[in-house]
């Protein structure tokens, strides 16, 4: 809607005085980019690696392994970086191993890095599972809980020390689960002595997915200069043609400085400017973010270019960091999904990092195999189930105006004592390193603080209402949700989000081949869900198994004939409920996965749509024959 004459220049003084009043968080974790005044040294490839098999899984530390060649402590292997280490080799041990193992290598850092004072070298892990200590030449730098998201650690002085030894990097990584990690899980001991030998443990975890572990994604050193950008964070909006860039720089090192910031539109095109640390960017004419299938250019960027200079009284240092950014609102009401004031239906997947031999490890031709079937198949949006993807992919999004639900690793929270403080200290700080890593991105549109917990239960309330009010005060741009199963919930007065989120398995986990009754099913639970909290609803997970080839009619369950008749009932709820108040269905799964072994589970997870090799069921063709005719019918191709 168009605002007429003086009103709208009111409206556009209002908007910059309230626009974003508050901005998450000081401090931040850039993505590394190449610059003028940025390198980027890939550490990539082949470390030598050794698992500690010791019964106590210590002996790494005992004999310091750290302070020598990790070859020089016993047997290694090489082994790929970035890739889960489960299923590199022949070994079974390896593969379900469970504790401390330790990677190294060393490293050519180059002469000028070394030698320009005024020169920043950081060490990078893009993820590593679960707990991680890096040494540099011997000394330790850092250590990180979680797995998923970077951590980083300036290690100029270490390699200055000695400048004609390379550089070595040891980094020892541990993928035990307990009560408060994320995922959570316990270690059992077996004490049976005339079933198991001594020391025999197994770890226990609640979600459906391999625990892969290792070293997940990029290791990198770059470098900055010593006065150097440490964060940007921005906020956009928009009023009629004029566009809203809320920006915030921080700045690292002392010394006074100029900051110069350069809005650039897709062609390289001067669009607007400013000076100083904060202000707001106007946008003229300005061309929108807009999700795929939902207008004719979907997932427009502009590049904001910070330029710094500080100076000192012997030494001027200079900076530049551009951020790729989209400018674009999001709005939820009571019935609605509104992007850029226009309703928005996901109609998407549910995805898993996984594929044969690398795991868990980022690979970039399965990356851009999976954007080209997920553009093929109509997908508008995913979510990144069960915790937060590679900021690769991210970016990816950014560019095809893929919608993101940005999750944490918060799956699996079944038992009481998971909803300790102590848990809930180190969910917070997750939910903090995640917005700080992911603020920027135009296709992140929500975040999701855990799948499928126990909410029932007496201490989830405290914790999901701290939980759900420290994420909404990172960012107040975003609405937030957590992902349910729970009935429960509704007698409880949560689950306290902007978006209802629900999965539910109807003829599958309950009234098993039963596809007569999801139709009353299905269209109870949603009625029950709006009639208590009066908000729109996702339908996060739905699906059924099926083996790829086995055919039966009528249907049988893990037929391809059963996975294309249980999608067929839900949609035809899903038809009922589209013009109230259902705004969205995320297929579990986009491709078959694996899992733990275990009777129920005949080789992985075979929900997916397509097989673990990206091969499609029949129910793909199914899915993208609706999400295309979704996208005919929901979307706004151009805007009015």
């Amino acid at each position: 809607m168009s605002v007429p004459g003086s009103f709208a220049v009111l409206r556009l003084l209002w908007l910059l005085s309230v626009f974003g009043t508050v901005l998450p968080l000081d401090g931040g974790m850039l993505f590394p980019r190449e610059s003028s005044f940025r390198e980027v040294k890939e550490l990539n490839g082949l470390w030598d690696f050794r698992a500690d098999g010791s019964p106590n899984r210590n002996e790494g530390f005992e004999k310091a392994w750290h302070k020598r060649q990790l070859a020089e402590t016993g047997p290694v292997i090489e082994m790929p970086v970035p890739a889960s280490y489960n299923d590199i080799t022949q070994d079974p041990t390896l593969r379900d191993f469970i504790g401390w193992v330790w990677y190294d290598r060393e490293v050519a850092v180059p002469a000028r890095w070394i030698s320009d004072q005024g020169t920043r070298v950081v060490l990078r892990v893009g993820s590593a599972h679960y707990y991680s200590i890096v040494w540099v030449n011997g000394e330790k730098v850092t250590e990180h809980e979680g797995g998923h998201l970077p951590f980083e650690a300036e290690i100029s002085s270490l390699i200055r020390r000695e400048p004609m030894k390379p550089c070595r990097i040891t980094i020892a990584v541990n993928n035990t689960l307990t009560l408060e990690t994320l995922p959570p899980g316990t270690i059992q001991y077996m004490n049976d002595s005339s079933r198991y030998p001594d020391g025999f443990f197994v770890q226990n975890m609640d979600f459906d997915f391999f625990n892969y572990a290792g070293i997940h994604r990029p290791v990198l050193l770059y470098t900055t200069p010593k006065v150097y950008v440490d964060d940007i964070t921005v906020e956009t909006n928009f009023m009629d043609n004029t566009g809203l860039i809320r920006y915030k720089v921080s700045v690292q090192g002392g010394f006074s400085n100029t900051l110069n910031i350069t809005l650039m539109d897709k062609d390289g095109h001067f669009v607007a400017s400013s000076n100083g640390s904060s202000g707001v960017l106007r946008v003229v004419d300005v061309k929108l973010w807009w999700p795929y299938l939902m207008h004719e250019n979907p997932g427009y960027l502009y590049s904001m270019k910070v330029h710094l200079i500080a100076v000192s009284e012997t030494s001027t240092y200079e900076d530049e960091y551009t951020l790729p950014l989209g400018i674009r609102t999001v709005n939820v009401t009571n019935t609605q999904f509104l992007i850029n004031n226009k309703p928005f239906y996901f109609h998407g997947v549910n995805k898993h990092e996984d594929a044969d031999i690398r795991g868990r490890g980022f690979d970039w031709p399965l990356i851009v195999k999976d954007f080209n079937l997920m553009k093929w198949l109509g997908v508008n949006s995913f979510r990144t189930s069960h915790y937060p993807y590679a900021e690769e992919i991210l970016q990816m999004c950014d560019r095809h105006g893929i919608v993101l639900i940005d999750e944490c690793p918060g799956v699996g929270i079944k038992d009481i004592r998971s909803f300790g403080n102590a848990s809930l200290s180190h969910h917070l700080v997750v939910m903090d390193e995640l917005v700080r890593r992911d603020k920027n991105h135009p296709s992140v549109v929500m975040w999701s603080v855990a799948n499928e917990p126990a909410s029932e239960m007496p201490p989830a309330e405290f914790y999901f209402k701290t939980l759900i009010e420290h994420t909404k005060a990172l960012d107040q741009t975003r609405p937030v949700t957590y992902v349910t199963i729970a009935e429960a919930d509704m007698d409880k007065g949560g689950p306290y989000v902007d978006v209802v989120c629900v999965n539910s398995y109807f003829a599958w986990y309950f009234d098993q081949g039963r596809l007569d009754i999801v139709p009353l099913q299905l269209s109870t639970h949603f009625e029950n869900w709006y009639r208590k909290y009066q908000r729109p609803i996702i339908q996060s997970e739905y699906g059924a198994d099926a083996v790829p080839g086995l055919h039966m009619d009528p249907p049988m369950m893990f037929t391809e004939e059963y996975q294309n008749a249980l999608l067929q009932s839900y949609h035809d709820v899903f038809d009922q409920k589209r013009n109230q108040y259902f705004i969205g269905e995320l297929i579990w799964n986009f491709a078959d996965f694996m899992t733990a072994q275990g009777i129920y589970r005949v080789v992985g997870n075979k929900k997916g749509i397509f097989t673990r090799q990206r091969q499609p069921k029949a129910a793909a063709f199914l899915l993208r024959k609706r999400y295309w005719r979704l996208a005919n019918e929901t979307g706004r191709l151009l805007p009015d």
